[in-house]
């Protein structure tokens, strides 16, 4: 064999083994369409890459553009997990087939059944990892907490004009209502809508954190928020943020019956996800306590697995892991099942 062969065949096997490698790192990537634009995800995404070798990928925006390019891509979607930030968006997205049922007993022991999908033959189609309660904020100088104690006592006439909210269609508020449609059926809950869009004290506009400012402007009395938007001014670098939490106080409703309602961040497993295994892998990693305390201290956001503790000292004041109040237990995955309805209530009702 010359010389110049000899090379050319080494080259060869060189380039081969060269491809071959390229191909087994490609393999190792995960692709993660995900609706959470937060620092903190990335901490968790380093540890995982750290722990297993597997790279993500990540594509990100919001839960409507994930889900549009979900339909658009079809079973072409090169996504193996996607990150929604609503129990709402995750009942759609699921609704529509874009999540793949997998069976993890890690999963399964780690998040209880009220904030998952109810599980099928085939297996659950997502979990929550994270979750947030949809508390009060008020005015104590306007407001006793006596009078708002509890979700259904926002109709009360007598709060007439001292409500502020986002959109009820926003689907923070969407999948509360939805919850009271399950609890107290759609009649009671139709009339209840009633009433708290009589006692708005403006038109619906902005996000929880602009509801918690009307408050402490004067603007309401009265503000609808997630904890972690309180949380976040809590613990703000900036001052004025800090003494906007030291105007209003915060109240979980419910205390006394069903508990305060609560929220998920959660994922699935991409419904033609071409590396299911590691996708599922992926996602029992976010149920570990190293994730898990990583969206309560990074985020402000409640541990969704059992038995977590967190550092946080505002989700701490918040009632935290520590279980300082009651929690709504509906499971999330029949609640979803009113969304419809709870959307055919806000137009009925002119809660825009």
């Amino acid at each position: 064999m010359t010389l110049r062969k000899t090379l050319t065949l080494a080259l060869s096997a060189l380039t081969i083994s060269a491809l071959a490698g390229t191909a087994i790192a490609q393999d190792r990537v995960l692709n993660l369409y995900s609706a959470r634009h937060y620092q903190s995800d990335e901490l968790i995404f380093a540890e995982f890459t750290r722990t297993t070798g597997i790279r993500i990928n990540q594509v990100q925006a919001d839960d409507a553009g994930i889900m549009a390019r979900l339909r658009a891509e079809g079973a072409a979607s090169p996504a193996d997990v996607v990150l929604l930030v609503d129990a709402a968006r995750l009942a759609l997205a699921d609704s529509q087939g874009m999540f793949r049922p997998i069976q993890s007993a890690a999963l399964n022991a780690a998040i209880p059944p009220n904030l998952r999908a109810a599980a099928t033959p085939q297996g659950v189609t997502w979990y929550g990892f994270s979750t947030r309660a949809r508390v009060i904020a008020f005015d104590p100088a306007r407001v006793r907490p006596e009078q708002i104690a509890t979700y259904e006592q926002l109709s009360d006439p007598a709060l007439r004009g001292m409500i502020c909210s986002r959109s009820g269609s926003h689907p923070y508020n969407l999948t509360l209502f939805a919850a009271m449609i399950e609890r107290h059926g759609e009649a009671r809950t139709e009339t209840w809508l009633r009433g708290v869009v009589a006692n708005l004290g403006r038109a619906p506009v902005g996000g929880d954190t602009d509801q918690i400012r009307a408050v402490a402007s004067g603007e309401c009395a009265i503000g609808i928020t997630n904890s972690y938007y309180a949380a976040r001014l809590m613990r703000s670098a900036r001052p004025e943020d800090r003494a906007v939490m030291e105007r209003v106080r915060l109240l979980h409703p419910n205390q006394a019956t069903s508990g305060t309602h609560m929220n998920v961040a959660g994922g699935a497993v991409a419904r033609h996800t071409r590396q299911p295994e590691m996708a599922q892998q992926f996602m029992e990693f976010l149920a570990t306590p190293f994730a898990q305390r990583t969206f309560a201290d990074a985020n402000n956001e409640f541990p969704a697995a059992r038995g977590v503790t967190i550092d946080n000292p505002a989700l701490r004041a918040l009632g935290g892991a520590s279980g300082a109040f009651k929690q709504d237990e509906l499971p999330l995955g029949d609640v979803a099942r009113h969304l419809t309805t709870a959307q055919r209530l806000l137009d009925r009702t002119g809660f825009r």
